[in-house]
């Protein structure tokens, strides 16, 4: 008489659930990355405000303001939102850190907006820098880069070129 068996033996299921294991370990900083850039495209509009402080400087002075108190700023640490625990403004660049609702591996870093402007001729709109993106023809980008959001995790328009 033969016997049937029905169902998957001890070693199916561990050979299945392994494949599946390795397969979310592998899906998983890909995940990461994905959460860490939308929530900095979520926090950038915040520096909306200092950029039109550092239009208004450029534009009327032809200088770029050294910090918050010389654009009419609060103090870094008041502007904050859900990612973002404070926007610094240092010689017209903006450097953004990251805490409060940020993903871990995102708390305590620094995404960099530098002016990109046009030397001689402050009635030209002063244009904006991600991090080490490309500057525009004809600019020069003012301000240190003190970004240290690993390239990965950075949105497209942020990375540097060929990146």
């Amino acid at each position: 008489m033969s016997r049937h068996r029905h169902g998957f033996t001890l070693m199916e299921v561990m050979v299945a659930v392994a494949i599946v294991a390795l397969l979310a370990t592998m899906a998983l900083p890909s995940m990461t990355n994905g959460i860490v850039r939308k929530q900095i495209v979520e926090a950038v509009p915040l520096a909306d405000i200092v950029k039109q402080a550092v239009a208004l400087s450029w534009a009327a002075a032809g200088a770029l303001p050294a910090n918050n108190a010389s654009a009419g700023l609060p103090p870094p640490s008041k502007i904050v939102n859900n990612y973002v625990s404070s926007v610094a403004l240092e010689s017209g660049a903006i450097q953004i850190t990251f805490g409060n609702s940020a993903h871990g591996s995102l708390a305590g870093r620094i995404l960099t907006l530098r002016p990109a402007v046009v030397a001689d001729a402050p009635v030209v709109p002063v244009a904006w820098v991600c991090a080490g993106a490309a500057v525009p023809n004809g600019m020069t980008v003012l301000g240190v880069d003190r970004t240290n959001v690993p390239v990965a995790m950075l949105p497209y328009n942020c990375r540097p070129t060929g990146k």
